[in-house]
C-alpha cells in the first residue's frame, strides 16, 4: 500500500502553467511561511529571508527578468528565496542573544560555542560563506516543495532568472539580500501539458545503497 505522502509527491510536478484566477488562502500562505521559518539550517543561524510577492503588476515586471517564463506572472504568489550578503560577528551575536532569550540558556553554556562560531566564520572567505548560505537555502527549498505537495499547492522552482535585476527591482540590495531561487506557487492550469506526464526517475533500486 502506498502512503498518502508518497502519493502527494507523485502528484507534484514543476508546474509550467498556473491558473491566474486561483489564489492561495491566507492559511495556505502562512503554512509556507512557517515552513520557511522552521526548516533546519546549519548552526540554526538562518542566513536567509523569504520575499513574498502578491502584485500582478510587479509579477508582470518580473516575467522578462525570468527569461519570460509565465509562471511568475500567473502564479498566485511568487516566493523569492534570498541569502544575507553578510554574516558577521554581530549577526552571530544576535543569534545567540535570541537563543538565550527564548531558551533561557545560561551565558556560561553559550559563550564557548558563540566564540568558536565567530572565530570559524572570521577565517572563511566571502565566496565560501556565500556557498554555505546557498546550501542552507536549498534545504528550505526542499522543505517548501514537500509541504506544497502535502498541501496540494502547485509550485515551480526557478533558477533561470536575473538575480541582480530582481534585487534592484525589489530593493533587495538595499536590504543586504541576494536572491537565489524564485518559487512561484498557486494552482495548476488544467491545460498544462505536463500535468499527466509520467515522472521519470532513476528509481529506488538504483539510487539507494543500503549498508547493513
Amino acid at each position: 500500500m502506498t502512503s498518502n505522502t508518497i502519493e502527494k509527491l507523485r502528484w507534484r510536478y514543476a508546474t509550467k502553467r498556473f491558473d491566474s484566477s486561483k489564489t492561495l488562502s491566507e492559511e495556505k500562505l502562512n503554512i509556507l511561511k512557517e515552513t520557511f521559518n522552521l526548516t533546519a539550517t546549519s548552526y540554526g543561524l538562518q542566513p536567509l529571508k523569504l520575499v513574498v510577492v502578491k502584485n500582478t503588476e510587479l509579477q508582470s515586471q518580473l516575467m522578462p527578468l525570468t527569461y519570460n517564463q509565465p509562471q511568475v506572472r500567473d502564479a498566485s504568489h511568487v516566493l523569492i528565496l534570498c541569502i544575507e550578503k553578510n554574516i558577521n560577528e554581530s549577526f552571530i551575536l544576535e543569534h545567540f542573544k535570541r537563543v538565550e532569550g527564548q531558551r533561557n540558556t545560561p551565558r556560561t553554556i553559550l559563550e564557548p560555542f558563540e566564540k568558536a562560531l565567530i572565530e570559524n566564520f572570521s577565517e572563511k572567505q566571502a565566496p565560501e560563506i556565500r556557498q554555505w548560505m546557498a546550501n542552507q537555502l536549498y534545504l528550505t527549498l526542499g522543505a517548501l516543495l514537500t509541504v506544497c505537495a502535502v498541501e496540494n499547492i502547485d509550485a515551480c522552482p526557478i533558477e533561470g532568472f536575473e538575480p541582480k535585476k530582481y534585487d534592484e527591482l525589489l530593493g533587495l540590495d538595499k536590504k543586504s539580500l541576494e536572491s537565489v531561487i524564485v518559487l512561484p506557487v498557486g494552482y495548476r492550469d488544467e491545460s498544462d501539458f505536463f500535468i499527466n506526464l509520467k515522472k521519470v526517475r532513476r528509481g529506488v533500486d538504483e539510487l539507494i545503497i543500503e549498508v547493513n
